[in-house]
């Protein structure tokens, strides 16, 4: 599977961007996807979980300013950024389990990354105020 983010970019303090994800694959809607986040010198952290039934869980540090979204007929998966704050400067992937369709375990823990096999190449998101 393939993964393409795009919609990165700057942003102000309290903006807003929305990234996307078109990942490729007839199974697509089956998938358990999530955005990610990583800064340079640092882990990789989740930022949005969603499963194929389009229920999203979130980490405390972004819950009530990003929103997990899919859109099965489009094949498109995006990441509604609001409140921006410079802490969310970061690289962003989107990821795809692939291995396990229909996963009844698609909730957001500090390690859902290892569920993940699938990944994007990234898309820059710099905050400033």
């Amino acid at each position: 599977v393939h993964l393409a983010e795009s919609g990165g970019g700057s942003a102000q303090v309290g903006g807003s961007l929305r990234l996307s994800c078109q990942p490729s694959g007839d199974a697509y809607s089956s998938y358990c996807l999530g955005w990610f986040r990583q800064v340079p010198g640092q882990e990789r952290k989740g930022v949005a979980i969603i499963d194929f039934n389009g229920v999203a869980s979130y980490p405390d540090t972004v819950k009530g300013r990003f929103t997990i979204s899919r859109d099965n007929a489009k094949n498109t998966l995006y990441l509604q950024m609001n409140s921006l704050k410079t802490e969310d400067t970061a690289m962003y992937y989107c990821a795809a389990d692939v291995d396990n369709p229909l996963a009844p375990d698609c909730t957001y823990s500090d390690s859902i990354g290892n569920q993940f096999e699938n990944w994007g190449q990234g898309t820059q998101v710099t905050v400033s105020s």
